[in-house]
């Protein structure tokens, strides 16, 4: 479990072919690799994976190939990735319950410069819209969110510079692809009224 407060930017160093899945090899700067164990889960780019290997402060994952197919921003040598490590009983919570499970893919179609702030549009799957609500929150490339408008599957959250500065939700563009992750409370309230 994962709170959607980035840590680190880290880089993928090495991204090795494992018969249609990939082994990476990240680095990062501030993660604090210290206290990380074999085994222990790491949020990439809002993708909950295990590390298998760790060097110095760098550490190598497995990427399924099911995992490959739904989500985006893992494939690349070299790309910038949002990290944050798994939650503790005793972490605070400064964002909202985050699973590291991205549910859908969704394509940027704005991103402008308010000002004080910046605003990001972003058009989900259709199959994700009825989970997405004004003032509920949602986490785009691993960092939690507040959704300001919704209108159908697209929907728009505020920036602010800080956010920026610490994530790489600033090299996102229009037509560019992010990993969604919706509310995970919202998942369990449709459960439970599907079994009446």
């Amino acid at each position: 479990m994962f709170s959607g407060i980035i840590a680190d930017v880290g880089a993928i160093n090495r991204a090795e072919d494992r018969n249609g899945g990939l082994r990476l090899t990240v680095a990062t700067r501030a993660l604090g690799m210290e206290d990380v164990g074999l085994g222990d889960s790491i949020a990439v780019n809002g993708v909950c994976l295990t590390v298998i290997e760790k060097q110095g402060e760098s550490f190598t994952v497995d990427v399924s190939c099911e995992t490959l197919n739904c989500t985006v921003g893992l494939e690349r040598q070299g790309a910038r990735v949002n990290l944050e490590k798994a939650l503790r009983l005793a972490d605070r919570l400064g964002g909202h319950l985050v699973s590291g499970h991205v549910d859908g893919v969704g394509e940027v179609v704005e991103f402008s410069d308010l000002g004080e702030s910046w605003k990001l549009v972003v058009r989900a799957p259709q199959p994700l819209a009825k989970y997405i609500a004004v003032k509920g929150s949602i986490t785009i490339n691993g960092v939690s969110l507040t959704v300001n408008q919704v209108e159908g599957a697209v929907f728009s959250v505020n920036l602010i510079p800080h956010t920026l500065a610490v994530t790489t939700l600033n090299e996102l563009r229009a037509g560019a692809r992010a990993n969604l992750e919706i509310d995970l409370i919202a998942r369990y309230v449709e459960r439970m009224l599907a079994a009446n």
